[in-house]
């Protein structure tokens, strides 16, 4: 399979949400989005749509503001990693991942592990 690895270790080619296009599988994301806990709501198709890692865009970790902090593209090309920052990332992908054991159908959990659960390989850990 092909890969572009994100700074934090997901796999975009993998990725429902970077793999949405049309109005129906935008919402398709949406929905399975807010299932799995990581939306507090169905949100719009222009929410949803991946935009990818970028300064304007919150990331849940401050990772997007730290790598450019500290002057490199991705986490694993940092003098400080793994940090603490990267320690709790991988803690709560391990409980995403077990929600998404349990809330997912095999077909969307299959994406979903390729996508965001194997962040210590695509980091080289």
């Amino acid at each position: 399979m092909e890969e572009k690895i994100t700074l934090c270790g997901d796999n975009c080619i993998a990725c429902p949400r970077f793999n949405a296009h049309s109005d129906e599988e935008l919402y398709l994301v949406a929905e399975l989005w807010y299932r799995v806990g990581w939306r507090d709501r169905i949100v719009t198709n222009e929410e949803i749509k991946c935009t990818g890692c970028h300064s304007h865009k919150q990331c849940t970790y401050q990772l997007v503001d730290c790598t450019q902090e500290h002057g490199v593209e991705k986490c694993n090309q940092c003098s400080c990693f793994p940090c603490d920052k990267i320690s709790k990332m991988l803690l709560r992908s391990q409980e995403y991942q077990k929600v998404c054991k349990e809330v997912c159908t095999p077909q969307e959990y299959e994406k979903l592990e390729e996508a965001f659960f194997n962040k210590e390989k695509y980091l080289g850990m």
